[in-house]
């Protein structure tokens, strides 16, 4: 066990916010953690992950815990379903990887997201028309109130959009490990986004069944969860900022959910009206929900307002993704990136009578 008084935060905010806790530990085993005394370790206590949806707002005063419990391992190798268990503290890509190279359907979409296992389980994370909780079975958990061990299943854990039973409890549960569900059925989802573009650049012929392609030896190929991967990557790569080269917290907002009514009110204002570049206007991008509702791209709303690339001190809108505030040159304070938050959710209300929502948890 890592105990260390006085801790830079540095590397586990992907902001790179320069802020310290009191006291940092990681623990290497469930046990470790179940034999801390709590209640003698500086207040209050909290737990992250890769602190890669975390702006720290200034120094933390209490205790940061954080994994160590690296594990994969197949449970249930069935016919068509794999179940596997992973350790909370892996990274989530690194699972992710493993499971496309061993040819399994579920997980491909979410690559190359940020963060760890634990944490995926608790944000729900998603990408691409996938989220986390389609291919999470169970969560294994201590539970902080009598240290008992606690499992939950899926439908126990109230996930939404970007939203589980986890944040409404903070404090109470520890997620020790995920049971995630994948399988080898070929099952890719391709509809979102650029996928099927990225696709079809590389050669791939697009259907609503999957896509296919003449490999260097004549002989058709189907597409692979790697496939999938690869294009993922690709596509992420060229919009989003590496968090090893310049400080965020990916998608800083959730992308808002309004009324049929709301939409047809926002798409009948925006008809017609250019932005640079376009002509005529393209419509405004959506996707219709189950219930009537539609869910519009924060990211377009931002750009519309003219936020792209604008910098408040430190803290500036990605050029490539608006959806993003990147720390630009490693300076920002967190009181600049809230700034410029705060200046974001006021132009899109003003313009569009929705209020953003930030996906950052801010600490």
């Amino acid at each position: 066990m890592k105990k260390i008084e006085n801790y830079d935060l540095g590397a586990h905010n992907t902001f790179g916010m320069k802020v310290k806790c009191a006291l940092y530990i990681e623990y290497d085993s469930v046990a470790e953690l179940q034999n801390l005394d709590f209640a003698s370790l500086p207040q209050p206590v909290m737990h992250i992950g890769a602190g890669s949806n975390l702006l720290f707002t200034g120094d933390y005063p209490g205790t940061v815990l954080h994994s160590g419990v690296k594990y994969l391992k197949y449970v249930d190798m069935g016919l068509d379903e794999v179940l596997l268990t992973v350790g909370a503290g892996v990274v989530f890509d690194d699972f992710v990887a493993e499971v496309c190279r061993q040819g399994l359907w579920g997980a491909e979409n979410l690559s190359l997201i940020p963060g760890e296992a634990g944490a995926s389980a608790v944000q729900n994370i998603g990408a691409y028309g996938v989220e986390v909780k389609d291919i999470i079975a169970g969560v294994v958990c201590l539970d902080t109130s009598d240290w008992s061990k606690t499992v939950f299943k899926t439908p126990e854990l109230g996930y939404g959009y970007r939203d589980s039973m986890f944040k409404h409890n903070k404090g109470r549960y520890i997620v020790t490990s995920v049971l995630y569900r994948l399988t080898r059925k070929y099952s890719p989802k391709l509809e979102y986004g650029n996928i099927k573009a990225a696709l079809e650049a590389e050669g791939w012929k697009v259907d609503e069944k999957g896509a296919t392609r003449i490999g260097e030896d004549g002989r058709q190929q189907a597409l692979t969860p790697m496939d999938v991967r690869e294009a993922i990557i690709g596509i992420r790569r060229a919009k989003l900022p590496d968090p090893a080269e310049t400080g965020s917290a990916g998608s800083f907002f959730k992308n808002p959910v309004v009324s049929r009514e709301d939409f047809e009110r926002i798409a009948a204002a925006e008809a017609g009206i250019d932005t640079a570049g376009e002509a005529p206007a393209k419509p405004v991008p959506h996707f219709d929900l189950p219930d009537g509702s539609v869910k519009i791209p924060a990211a377009w709303m931002i750009d519309r307002c003219g936020f792209r690339g604008q910098r408040l001190g430190g803290a500036q809108v990605y050029e490539k993704q608006p959806l993003v505030i990147v720390n630009a040159d490693g300076s920002a304070s967190p009181q600049e990136v809230i700034d410029l938050e705060q200046k974001i959710i006021a132009g899109v209300k003003e313009r569009f009578g929705v209020t953003l929502s930030p996906e950052v948890e801010h600490i």
